[in-house]
């Protein structure tokens, strides 16, 4: 393993942030972490990065223990949000700055600083001022900065959260495509669950300071487990079956044309350009689902489910 979170817990004052969190996570492999506002994801990734000390545990990478060591002697990436771009420094001084920093020699720099435009997208932004750059073109020069040292883990805290849909979905294709062509190990902080399972290899899921699920994203989409995971997916539907209790999977439900096992009531109706999201009320509950069609709110529906397709909950939370 490259990268192991043994029992890590941070505190701040009297709120538990990051609540008792193992982890291991393999060489070349990208974690995201996902989870509402809150939930302590970002103070884990900082944490790691040694911008925060924990209460206890420890951060161990290549089999070091660096949960002392100060965030520039840990050879990490880091990549935020706010990308914080040198605003007097034009764009390669801006990829440059860590290695200059480092005592690389100006000619491998400027090889370095060319490579990474290309990589990123940039080719010929050199010249150009950070502050003509759109978003999305700034988040790529942020990118290629915590890329240009060659760190052999990268930390990236809510990337692409400042962007719209549109360049968040297509940043996301090209970030998710590098990191698997520099083979690069990564954590990956987010709160969009659609942005964390089309990148990660591993997806972690936390609450309240606890990392309540970690596997490979489809098996984490298609098992979460406990109830608040379930609901944090979009499976919003629970049923008890045979004392049992089990998460509807959208994909679990199906619209009958005879008599079936569920009666409902359209909710809402929203197009997702491929296919409808229909919501709908049954009992006391709304169930999730897709069609290829159109249904009016207030029609009456009847549903049937796969039960291949219904996720087992070991507990509530």
């Amino acid at each position: 393993m490259t990268l192991s979170i043994q029992s890590l817990t941070v505190r701040y004052g009297d709120k538990t942030a990051v609540d008792d969190v193992t982890l291991d996570i393999a060489v070349g492999d990208v974690l995201a972490l996902v989870g509402p506002s809150g939930c302590g994801k970002s103070t884990l990734l900082r944490t790691i990065a040694g911008l925060v000390e924990p209460a206890q545990g420890r951060v161990v990478w290549q089999g070091r223990d660096i949960t002392s060591v100060p965030t520039h002697q840990r050879g990490i990436g880091l990549m935020f949000q706010d990308h914080a771009l040198f605003t007097h420094r034009n764009v390669a001084d801006n990829i440059d700055f860590g290695l200059k920093m480092g005592g690389v020699d100006a000619g491998t720099r400027d090889t370095r600083v060319e490579e990474l435009l290309v990589l990123v997208g940039l080719e010929g932004f050199g010249p150009r001022s950070v502050e003509g750059l759109s978003g999305g073109e700034a988040q790529r020069v942020a990118l290629a900065r915590a890329l240009a040292p060659e760190p052999e883990l990268l930390l990236l805290d809510e990337p692409l959260a400042s962007l719209d849909r549109g360049r968040r979905i297509e940043l996301n294709v090209e970030l998710a495509r590098l990191l698997r062509e520099l083979e690069q190990t990564a954590v990956y902080v987010t709160h969009d669950q659609d942005e964390a399972f089309s990148l990660a290899d591993v997806v972690g899921v936390m609450h309240q300071g606890e990392l309540l699920r970690l596997g490979e994203p489809a098996q984490v989409w298609r098992d979460p487990q406990s109830e608040v995971v379930a609901r944090f997916l979009g499976h919003e539907a629970i049923i008890e079956m045979d004392g049992h209790r089990f998460a509807v999977r959208p994909d679990a439900i199906v619209l009958a044309d005879s008599e079936g096992d569920y009666r409902g009531v359209v909710r809402a109706c929203a197009f997702q350009g491929d296919r409808y999201e229909l919501l709908v009320d049954v009992n006391d509950q709304t169930w999730r689902l897709f069609h290829d069609d159109a249904l009016s709110p207030g029609a009456p529906v009847q549903l049937m489910l796969d039960p291949t397709k219904l996720a087992l909950l070991v507990s509530r939370t």
